[in-house]
């Protein structure tokens, strides 16, 4: 039986493949030991322009730890507070955005420099610090198998489907096959960042879930790989198959044969267990791409 070859972690510079060979992740890898570079998405994004109280998608990170974790926590807030306005149903609006994307370079500044995290993270409350240290070991996990490309032009993005549409249709998956919503949320955010991503990988693995064409044939009940729905429910159908929900380390070991991917999720899926509200910051995470000269952000809001 083949397994899903995957294209993990948020930015998908290059394919993870197969049970047999680990690859790499890159969602939210960086270039280890050269320091991350930024950009702007594509000239064609409508640039934004932030309030008083919104942090610009340029804003510098802190690099004291005190200071560190007073943007975490007051970011983290006004974020919870900014989503619980949005109609899910809706795009997110602008200031979700920001916030969410001041919250992950917050969080990926937080993985690269472990020392000033610690450090920072044990100024925080119990509850804030145990999140912050699970979403900076997810990202460190996957940054382990981070492999860069020449150029992030090889990416193609679109807008992910609403937050609430996609919720529907991972409760619809763990109905039919017993595998916890949060589970498959977790997969497909560390696949495509929730579908943004729409590039095939370099091994002709596809879709939302990033299936080859052999395992869709297996899994994909005759659906669409292309299709959200079909793809999640493919997932859930495949985790069920190769051991979930009883034993989901083996299933997501089987999904990609990566202890480190398989703890990353795993860690994200347990802050969706946590709060729901986690779901909705992580679906407002955005697409890097690792490239060979640093990191590039390719979707979200534009420099102002």
């Amino acid at each position: 039986m083949r397994s899903l070859r995957v294209v993990t972690a948020a930015a998908v510079v290059a394919a993870l493949v197969g049970c047999a060979t680990r690859e790499s992740p890159v969602g939210e890898g960086a270039v280890r030991e050269s320091p991350a570079r930024e950009s702007s998405p594509p000239a064609s994004s409508p640039a934004e322009t932030p309030g008083p109280d919104l942090p610009d998608p340029g804003e510098p990170i802190p690099k004291d730890p005190a200071k560190l974790a007073a943007a975490l926590e007051k970011t983290s807030e006004a974020l919870v507070a900014a989503i619980d306005g949005w109609d899910k149903k809706q795009d997110p609006p602008r200031e979700v955005e920001l916030l969410a994307l001041h919250h992950q370079r917050i969080h990926r500044f937080a993985a690269r420099n472990p020392e000033i995290a610690a450090k920072a993270f044990a100024r925080l409350p119990r509850r804030p610090a145990a999140q912050a240290r699970d979403n900076a070991r997810a990202i460190r996990e996957l940054l382990a198998l981070a492999h860069p490309v020449k150029s992030a032009s090889v990416i193609r993005t679109r807008d992910a489907r609403p937050a609430a549409e996609l919720l529907r249709y991972f409760k619809q998956a763990e109905r039919r096959f017993g595998v916890e919503w949060e589970v498959l949320a977790a997969v497909m955010f560390a696949e495509t960042k929730f579908g943004r991503v729409r590039s095939a990988s370099h091994v002709g693995a596809q879709g939302p879930m990033q299936f080859m064409p052999a395992t869709w044939k297996a899994y994909g009940m005759g659906g669409d790989v292309q299709d959200h729905r079909d793809a999640v429910m493919a997932a859930a159908n495949y985790l069920r198959a190769t051991g979930a929900p009883g034993d989901y380390r083996r299933a997501l070991h089987a999904y990609n044969p990566s202890q480190a991917y398989v703890n990353a999720i795993q860690l994200h899926a347990r802050q969706i267990k946590r709060d729901p509200v986690n779901y909705y910051v992580y679906y407002n995470w955005q697409v890097y791409v690792i490239t060979t000269k640093g990191e590039r952000r390719v979707t979200g809001p534009s420099e102002g």
